[in-house]
């Protein structure tokens, strides 16, 4: 597997029928530690070029999936690989659809009450075959030893093999990597948005406008625009320098990654 760094971010070249092969076979083993697919965008390279615990997080993910089409076309045309959009709602789509032959559980957490739940009435009607053998709507301040204890003992005792995990970016991926070996045996996926989309909160992006390369102007002007307006104006402008000070070898940073022990 190919990984192309983003300022000091490895971002993985894969298709979908990579993460098929790779997922069932971690799912196999369900005494292991959980495994972490990271869904990266500009945004979350940006924070960890400033976080060095995040960046260090995301270059232990086992799948950093390239969440952009411009990362995606970047990677298919300077580097002539082989590489799907690892964007939340389609990972969602496609484990869903996959389960139909391999009979995957899923687990959603994350989310307001009413998001996951109709998230979860969603995907049910979509996927009438989909096991979502349960769900959590965490409070949004951090939770006791007490609490998170309880909500790891329900997982484990649920045993789902795939954990949507839709807290936002970087909580959602602080919060697996803290739980990666708390939680055995799954595949826990940082999704944050789908719970929006599949839970009927955000309108999602018309699928060409999603290839296009401009779905963050799309969701700019949509009813987030002054939760999400200091992204994708500011830290996209961060981004860009940054990565052209890369490409002219002016500031070139390491992308290490790191695979965790089973």
């Amino acid at each position: 597997m190919h990984s192309i760094n983003f300022l000091g971010i490895g971002i993985d070249a894969l298709t979908y029928q990579d993460m098929f092969d790779l997922v069932d076979g971690w799912i196999s083993d369900k005494s292991s530690r959980s495994h972490h697919i990271a869904c990266i965008n500009t945004y979350g390279v940006t924070l960890a070029y400033q976080d060095p615990k995040l960046a260090a997080i995301y270059n232990a993910a086992d799948i950093a999936g390239a969440d952009g089409m411009p990362y995606v076309y970047w990677i298919r045309w300077l580097h002539r690989l082989a590489c799907d959009r690892f964007y939340g709602p389609d990972i969602v789509v496609q484990l869903a659809e996959h389960s139909l032959k391999t009979g995957y559980s899923f687990y959603l957490y994350g989310g307001a009450p009413d998001v996951v739940e109709r998230m979860k009435a969603y995907l049910e009607d979509r996927f009438p075959h989909i096991n979502i053998i349960g769900y959590k709507s965490p409070p949004f301040r951090n939770l006791t030893e007490h609490e998170d204890h309880d909500i790891c003992a329900e997982i484990n005792q649920l045993k789902p093999d795939v954990i949507c995990v839709g807290l936002g970016t970087p909580k959602q991926d602080f919060w697996i990597d803290d739980h990666v070996e708390k939680v055995r045996g799954a595949v826990m996926l940082s999704c944050g948005a789908t719970f929006d989309f599949f839970g009927g909160r955000v309108k999602m992006a018309p699928r060409f406008i999603q290839r296009s390369g401009f779905e963050w102007l799309y969701r700019l002007l949509g009813r987030d625009f002054f939760r999400l307006w200091r992204r994708y104006t500011i830290v996209n402008v961060i981004f860009l320098w940054n990565f052209a000070l890369q490409l002219l070898g002016i500031r070139v940073r390491e992308a290490p990654r790191r695979k965790r022990p089973e």
